[in-house]
């Protein structure tokens, strides 16, 4: 299997989280969210470029904060776009000629562990058969936990219209990890169409392609509020206890 290529949408303003520093920046116990996002995948074996897609204005302060890492592995930026799915189709064309594998991440998904990431990616390449002529069985590889909360859908009045069935449900998160081939195809129809979806595993469903579901993680929250840092700092904090 050649090296995966992992893609990071980290272009958002940020509306929800509010203050003068972007989401992306703000700094968990002395380092930026975006950071420790592109740590842990820098540490995936398998993943062999990371290329973070945000904002031009943002490029320079990024580099200056790799620079002091160490990190090998982000070797070009992506400009981001109005929406994430703009910014991830700019950083699609910019893989590298031979790439079989992507994974998507949220750039302010800092706690998915190299070794989840890893299992996410090696789920994708289980073969239909065995010898040569075997196949992967998946398009795409995606994470998500089971609601705990009991789940109604709503009209825009606010009535209920009824009760869904939570064991058939899950709330997705990232990385989601795809065919390179078949994520690039499914988003040139989308673009083409105008279509845009809230996950890029959406984009592969709508042109028939095969997504698998995983066992997602409770800590690899999205940060998006001003409440989701004390949930940050309660990780962190117990990460520390744990080593």
């Amino acid at each position: 299997m050649n090296g995966v290529v992992a893609i990071v949408p980290a272009a958002g303003i940020g509306r929800r989280f509010g203050g003068s520093v972007k989401k992306t920046f703000y700094e968990l116990d002395g380092k930026p969210v975006l950071i420790r996002t592109l740590q842990a995948l820098e540490r995936v074996p398998r993943i062999t470029e990371i290329i973070p897609a945000l904002r031009e204005e943002d490029h320079g302060l990024l580099r200056d904060l790799l620079d002091g890492c160490g990190m090998k592995k982000v070797k070009r930026l992506a400009v981001g776009g109005k929406e994430r799915q703009d910014s991830v189709w700019n950083a699609l064309q910019l893989v590298p000629r031979g790439t079989k594998t992507v994974a998507v991440h949220d750039g302010v998904r800092p706690f998915a562990p190299p070794e989840f990431i890893s299992g996410l990616i090696a789920a994708l390449h289980e073969k239909n058969g065995a010898g040569p002529s075997s196949t992967a069985k998946w398009d795409a590889v995606v994470p998500g936990l089971m609601p705990r909360d009991t789940i109604k859908e709503v009209a825009a009045d606010g009535s209920v219209r009824g009760t869904l069935r939570r064991e058939t449900l899950v709330a997705v998160q990232t990385p989601q990890v795809f065919l390179y081939e078949t994520l690039f195809a499914a988003y040139k129809e989308a673009m083409a169409r105008g279509f845009y979806a809230t996950d890029d595993s959406a984009l592969v469903e709508a042109a028939g392609g095969r997504v698998r579901i995983a066992p997602g993680l409770p800590d690899n929250i999205k940060i998006t509020t001003p409440g989701d840092i004390a949930v940050s700092e309660a990780i962190i904090s117990g990460g520390r206890r744990r080593a």
